[in-house]
């Protein structure tokens, strides 16, 4: 399995991208306006999009699978959510809820500094660098890989579910954060903040594209790919792999994070479900099916599959598990490469006696 060969399809999606983030502030108020439901669709599909893109890069670029990605995103939303909370807090004097269910009259001390958003921004990194870091390090000098890495991160997210739905760890335990009123001094929730969301991820998502497009086709794509197919005999040259699959997996969980920060606010809402190992094994079929490898595909398996999700949860929700099995035994049966496989099929002309002479014509030396 190759990577794309041409940069147009990454530089097109990238373009469509910012020209949709740019022209949604002016369309509204007018008939080209989207709905507010469809405005914030798009921001929470942009974010998924995002998520695929860090789960591609480590898995199509570098054959690592993580079944554990849920845990930076949602290391990226509960930090959000701290900032946003004690934001709103700073401004309308509103207690949170949970403090309130708990009997707390004062945030925890590890709460201090997070109403501003550059501390909360900088502790998101440090606390996904640090995890990420620690667990790749041990992980990938213990040269464990394959299926008993994929088991090992699900089990890292299962173990963090837990420990969050506890309702004395001081981050809503089972009932989550929301009741975030303001961003950025901005009410929440009204139109102009949903177009400014929308917008936002669409633009980081397009940055995102574009440098993980650079990174793949850089000479470090090249060391990443050649991992991926033979890191035995790349280590036999004399390549240090251990620090490239470090560097690249702590990136991975940081653009996670980043996905995580960009679609709490527009949720209003963040819960232990955001570490179901549920949610990481779908970020793994949004790849699958877009086709891994293929940064374009990610994407589109992430916008396509939340799309459908999105609809069919209010249509027809009991439908919606047999429609993602069998887009699954869709893709394992027929294409193992996920949708770009369909950008490789052709129509073929049948070989009528024209034809068939002048292919013979053309033979003949």
């Amino acid at each position: 399995m190759k990577p794309l060969s041409t940069d147009r399809p990454v530089l097109g999606l990238a373009a469509l991208l910012v020209l949709l983030a740019l022209a949604m502030p002016f369309a509204d108020g007018t008939p080209l306006a989207l709905s507010r439901y469809l405005v914030n669709a798009i921001g929470q599909l942009a974010a998924f999009a995002v998520l695929a893109l860090s789960l591609d890069l480590i898995w199509g670029y570098l054959g690592i699978l993580s079944l554990g990605h849920g845990l930076f995103f949602a290391i990226g939303g509960y930090v959000v959510a701290m900032y946003l909370l004690k934001h709103s807090f700073e401004v309308t004097g509103t207690v949170p809820d949970f403090l309130q269910f708990m009997g707390w009259k004062e945030f925890p001390f590890y709460w201090a500094g997070f109403e501003f958003f550059p501390y909360a921004l900088l502790v998101a990194v440090a606390v996904t660098s640090l995890i990420a870091g620690v667990f790749g390090y041990v992980s990938f000098r213990s040269r464990v890989g394959g299926v008993y890495f994929a088991i090992i991160t699900q089990a890292l997210v299962y173990v963090a579910m837990l420990l969050m739905f506890r309702n004395d760890t001081g981050f809503g335990g089972n009932n989550g954060m929301t009741g975030f009123t303001v961003l950025f001094g901005w009410p929440m929730g009204s139109t102009g903040m949903l177009i400014g969301m929308a917008s936002a991820s669409l633009v980081v998502l397009a940055l995102v594209l574009l440098g993980c497009r650079a990174l793949v086709g850089s000479r470090f794509g090249a060391l990443m790919i050649a991992t991926r197919d033979d890191e035995t005999r790349l280590r036999t040259l004399g390549y240090e792999t251990l620090r490239l699959k470090l560097a690249v997996w702590c990136l991975s969980a940081l653009i996670a994070m980043l996905a995580g920060m960009l679609y709490v606010p527009q949720v209003g809402i963040i819960n232990p479900r955001l570490l179901s190992p549920e949610l990481s094994l779908e970020i793994a079929v949004w790849v699958a099916i877009g086709g891994r490898g293929h940064l374009v595909g990610a994407v589109i398996g992430a916008l396509l599959v939340n799309a459908i999700k999105f609809w069919l949860s209010s249509a027809a929700p009991e439908v919606w598990p047999f429609i993602l099995s069998g887009l699954i035994v869709l893709v394992v049966l027929v294409f193992p490469n996920g949708l770009v496989d369909l950008a490789k099929l052709r129509l073929v002309r049948p070989m009528g006696p024209k034809r068939m002479a002048e292919e013979i014509g053309e033979a003949r030396p």
